[in-house]
């Protein structure tokens, strides 16, 4: 949380423990240790801004009714160079506090000083932070569920960057193992049929119109030549043909999605390297590996999971989860990244033991790498859900998807729920122009701010900052609530860091909107007493502050006019 958040806090903390050792050597209270209490914001805020139970938390060691000890604090208690103004005692004991005026100026006039890094958080210490997201198959194109994961993964990345980790971002290429090998089977049948007869596609190979084009685009430049070679090399040709165009169309699509990776990590280099057979040599020195049937077999029980599990196969290929252990022991032992944040489908929920044992049992801290799972996503249109684009007849995918939606939106409204909450997205919600939309909502409200200040400069009225004796005088309850709202930021961006939700930012977005609107429909900039419209103003501009930088962090554009 901000600093000045931190120092109310610590003010009432050192506040009533003072009070408690006073009212113990006046007599008020008799001599006991004092206790740890707590200090927090009340649900409802009516009576304060602040709440204590320290007389609650101190009712056995005085031995006393805690709305006693309550009163004796009050009665000992100095305010004096606090942001508090008043105490009162109520219910059983509780002991509520009353934010000053002065408090309100100091958060604005931190929000003016810190500008664009408003809202970041030194929390993560500069610890290396890598979070690895979408890695969709780079055989085809990328579905809604990735258009999912991207929003969720690329904001999360910001979010911890925010929050002072050195956060990078990675995309992991699948191109080793099965779906390589049915890439390079489906692009080599495709090629034959345009010179032999008779060639059907098995059920399980890729069907779609990419696998036609590339097998066309192929024989344009290559003609027959291939047709004459062996199976493997016609294959090894035709995927070292269409798979780097994949990747650079991966690239392409999610650059337009606001989305630029740091690294592109290939999973053959794994393979090639050796680094794959190198986690199984390193398991087996341990004396966590054994054989059985032909077959190398992993201790996992011996680690929490449900039963031991497969490394090599009886053949000697290996299991898809041995690249992955060593991809993860690459990330955490050889680039030394302290955090690997993974933004994987619900569907891997099985997975996450098995990689967290396998990362135990070489001695890296499973703690280092979080897996956020997330849940599907269904496209709504007039209230049903749909599974094809009405242009093309075929599944949506993110590219389809953003024909039909803003980007904007789209960022948006991937990360307005919770990675492991189902996601409905509204494609009739996401073009609407309306306070219904809630990234138009946000968007419209800084517009609105942009608007007051073109007005009141048509009339004469520049604002060019303001005085703390003027910022003191914002006591109308919806510019406190705002103000309050603007002083929560880093706390949310904390809260979101350590959850590893961006969709707090979202809801924090939408909130701080729905408090600008209010407090614009209470409280009229353009009046005559130049002091309190001269606050309102620099209220205004930290509203739009605050705005820009939530709605930077989520990629989302912060117009000016709509």
């Amino acid at each position: 949380m901000s600093i000045l958040v931190k120092n109310a806090e610590k003010q009432i903390y050192t506040a009533v423990e003072a009070a408690l050792k006073k009212a113990m050597e006046t007599g008020l209270l008799p001599e006991a240790g004092l206790l740890d209490f707590k200090v927090e914001i009340p649900a409802d805020r009516k009576n304060g801004d602040y709440s204590t139970n320290a007389a609650l938390s101190h009712a056995r060691a005085f031995r006393m009714p805690p709305i006693k000890i309550a009163n004796a604090i009050k009665d000992c208690i100095d305010l004096e160079n606090t942001y508090f103004s008043c105490v009162e005692c109520a219910g059983a004991g509780f002991i509520n506090f009353t934010l000053s005026p002065a408090y309100y100026a100091d958060i604005l006039k931190d929000v003016e000083a810190r500008g664009e890094k408003y809202g970041h958080s030194e929390m993560g210490k500069g610890k290396k932070a890598l979070v690895e997201f979408v890695s969709a198959n780079p055989t085809g194109p990328m579905h809604v569920g990735n258009a999912r994961g991207g929003a969720m993964g690329d904001c999360l990345a910001e979010v911890l960057s925010w929050a002072g980790y050195e956060t990078e971002r990675e995309f992991y290429i699948n191109d080793g193992g099965n779906q390589i090998e049915k890439f390079g089977l489906s692009l080599d049948l495709r090629y034959r049929a345009l010179y032999e007869d008779g060639i059907e596609m098995p059920e399980d190979s890729y069907h779609g119109q990419d696998i036609i084009d590339h097998a066309e685009a192929f024989a344009k430049i290559h003609g027959d030549k291939y047709i004459r070679v062996s199976e493997e090399e016609r294959r090894k040709a035709l995927v070292e043909y269409a798979l780097p165009l994949n990747i650079a169309g991966l690239e392409r699509d999610l650059l337009k999605y606001k989305i630029k990776y740091d690294t592109w990590f290939k999973e053959s280099t794994l393979h090639n390297s050796g680094a794959a057979r190198n986690v199984i040599k390193l398991l087996t020195e341990k004396g966590y590996t054994y054989e059985l049937d032909g077959a190398v077999w992993f201790k996992a029980e011996q680690f929490g999971c449900d039963k031991d599990f497969v490394l090599v196969r009886s053949n000697g290929f290996l299991t898809y989860i041995v690249p992955d252990i060593a991809y993860h022991y690459n990330k955490l032992c050889e680039r030394n990244f302290d955090l690997a944040v993974d933004i994987l489908g619900a569907d891997h929920h099985g997975y996450v033991p098995r990689l967290k044992a396998a990362l135990t049992a070489l001695g890296v801290d499973p703690e280092r790498l979080q897996v956020v799972l997330m849940q599907m996503v269904r496209l709504v249109k007039d209230g049903e859900v749909i599974k094809a684009s009405k242009r093309s007849g075929k599944a949506i995918t993110l590219v389809t998807l953003l024909e039909e939606v803003p980007i904007d939106a789209a960022r948006f409204f991937f990360n307005t729920r919770e990675a492991n909450s189902h996601c409905d997205f509204d494609l009739d919600l996401a073009v609407e122009e309306s306070s219904q939309n809630p990234v138009y909502y946000c968007q419209y409200a800084h517009a609105r701010i942009c608007s007051i200040f073109r007005k009141m400069e048509e009339k004469g009225v520049k604002y060019a900052g303001c005085t703390d004796a003027q910022a003191q005088l914002l006591t109308v309850n919806e510019e406190k609530e705002l103000i309050r709202h603007i002083a929560s930021l880093t706390g949310e961006v904390e809260s979101a860091a350590n959850a590893l939700d961006p969709s707090k930012l979202t809801r924090y977005a939408v909130e701080l909107a729905t408090l600008f609107h209010k407090f614009y429909n209470a409280c009229r900039c353009d009046i005559e007493e130049k002091d309190l419209m001269t606050a309102r103003l620099f209220l205004c501009s930290s509203a739009k502050t605050v705005l820009g930088n939530v709605l930077g962090l989520l990629k989302v554009d912060a117009p000016e006019t709509m």
